[in-house]
């Protein structure tokens, strides 16, 4: 890339970057926290400097060998979540990532198993998030509801290689704007009920670029935001 696209780029990341801020900000009002996850799949390693160097360190990838390779070019101190569809030939790779925060879709017991597993060498226990399919679409990866709490006891007590970090849902993207979204209010509950029982306060991932500061306000703690930093995403060859 030309110094002068370059620096065209870097205007526009930054400014993106600084919006989606301010907005998480004015909702959030400094009353809590939430992580701001730059989704950055199909995005060139230029891109995700450019966010780097302006302080972010959340990066979310959606393939298992494009988050493998990007990872071995850039800074050990990013914390590379992993919130693509979870194949299981693909648990010992992610697993060897050493930067690797968050595995974000787990969406079976046999997966938890599987990663649990090929974390055996980690040093600590790998955070992850179960995948809810809240909307109940055939399209999408996730847990269905009514078997959610389940698969969250079998990884809170089978899986000590795995820290149990919280829930995520991606939901349907045709929905009535003006009603509360029933798949962030679906996460919301299955928290709720989760915590009664076990007494753990579990995180809640969900929102993108379109509805993060919807999910905000219904309590999401990490938010995934691809599109409003680094504009539309190119077609996968």
């Amino acid at each position: 890339m030309a110094s002068q696209e370059l620096a065209i780029r870097r205007q526009e990341i930054l400014r993106n970057l600084a919006s989606v801020r301010q907005r998480i900000e004015a909702i959030l009002g400094g009353k809590r926290e939430a992580r701001l996850v730059a989704i950055s799949k199909l995005k060139p390693i230029s891109d995700i400097r450019i966010a780097y160097e302006d302080g972010q360190r959340h990066f979310g990838e959606n393939y298992a060998q494009e988050l493998v390779e990007k990872s071995k070019e850039l800074p050990l101190d990013i914390q590379w979540h992993f919130v693509g569809p979870l194949q299981s030939n693909k648990c010992k790779m992610l697993a060897a990532i050493p930067n690797l925060w968050a595995v974000e879709t787990i969406d079976s017991q046999s997966k938890a198993d599987l990663m649990n597993k090929a974390c055996a060498s980690r040093e600590s226990p790998l955070r992850v998030f179960i995948q809810v399919n809240t909307s109940k679409e055939e399209s999408k990866s996730g847990v269905p509801p009514e078997e959610c709490i389940t698969i969250l006891n079998h990884v809170q007590g089978n899986c000590p290689k795995l820290q149990l970090a919280g829930l995520m849902t991606i939901g349907a993207p045709n929905r009535d704007p003006k009603e509360p979204n029933p798949d962030f209010i679906t996460l919301k509950n299955l928290q709720t009920q989760f915590q009664e029982t076990s007494g753990i306060e579990l995180e809640l991932s969900m929102g993108m670029s379109d509805d993060f500061e919807e999910a905000l306000k219904l309590g999401a703690t990490n938010v995934r935001v691809g599109s409003a930093i680094f504009g539309e995403r190119p077609p996968k060859h």
